[in-house]
């Protein structure tokens, strides 16, 4: 069966790092959402409802992504996705689309304290490094932070998520409980 690595977690967790190592490691192709988001819309980016304009643009960036996804899936390739599904019913929504098409997901979920992640989002910031897509303000962080929702047990089990603490920043580049299905 056709396979995709999902990449989910909190602002700050590691995504984007933990991505690009798993990627050097299976020899896959990650897929930022942010990445994406920044380059194709920021520049037009109003000064009013942002979130509106944000939400709309993210669903339809989600879907070609998807499809970007299938298409890279029957080159060969391994995709790897980072998406900010950051609501469980967005991620379910997500896993009944990759079941529907005979796709199986493996999704790794990454967690550290939000003051861990308050750190990381201020130090990328003002870096700007490898991993760096756009400037998150702290009252974003706090907004995306609080709307992250965390699988429960069920969504645990049912998906078979493997949950990664990143809370030491070695963690997430040096992650190795087992070597992940390719």
């Amino acid at each position: 069966m056709a396979l995709i690595h999902l990449i989910e977690g909190p602002v700050g967790a590691g995504k984007s790092t933990y991505a690009a190592a798993l990627a050097t490691r299976i020899g896959g192709v990650h897929i930022a959402l942010d990445e994406w988001f920044a380059r194709l819309f920021s520049p037009d980016r109003p000064n009013a409802d942002v979130m509106a304009w944000y939400a709309v643009r993210k669903e339809r960036l989600v879907r070609h992504i998807w499809a970007h996804a299938q298409v890279l899936l029957q080159s060969g390739a391994k995709p790897i996705l980072e998406l900010g599904l950051v609501q469980q019913a967005s991620r379910h929504a997500f896993y009944e689309q990759a079941r529907a098409a005979g796709i199986e997901l493996k999704v790794h979920v990454l967690e550290a304290s939000r003051e861990v992640r308050r750190e990381r989002v201020a130090r990328r910031n003002a870096e700007k490094g490898p991993t760096f897509s756009m400037v998150v303000p702290d009252a974003i962080f706090e907004f995306a932070s609080d709307m992250w929702q965390e699988p429960d047990g069920i969504e645990i089990e049912e998906h078979r998520i493997e949950v990664i603490s990143t809370e030491f920043a070695s963690d997430v580049v040096h992650w190795s409980p087992k070597e992940p299905p390719c």
